[in-house]
């Protein structure tokens, strides 16, 4: 075995990371595309669901346009959680392995 190749990080530990990566970024992005087009499409077509009144002077679409806002911030919230224990944790061991030794 080459210093080279002593050097690579597992393969299979790097390519699950990648897909794990993947699927939770197009998840999150999938479901706020979800989130944000449902609200424009909901206002391009049934815009009296949106102007429907929730007392004298509030109207639905204050608090569903805030939903809107709250779970962009929501999802970007998971996502930076993800990233910062499990997605950091694995980085730290692939490096790890590759130097063979504690960073």
């Amino acid at each position: 075995m080459t210093a080279e190749t002593a050097r690579r990080p597992d393969e299979a530990a790097f390519r699950e990371l990648v897909r794990k990566k993947w699927t939770i970024s197009l998840v999150l992005t999938a479901l706020i595309l979800v989130v944000y087009f449902g609200f424009i499409l909901v206002l391009a077509f049934a815009k009296d669901v949106l102007t429907a009144k929730i007392g004298t002077h509030m109207t639905l679409g204050l608090p569903v346009g805030l939903g809107v806002i709250l779970s962009a911030c929501v999802l970007t919230g998971i996502y930076v959680l993800w990233a910062n224990t499990t997605y950091d944790a694995s980085v730290r061991n692939i490096i790890r392995s590759m130097r063979g030794k504690d960073i």
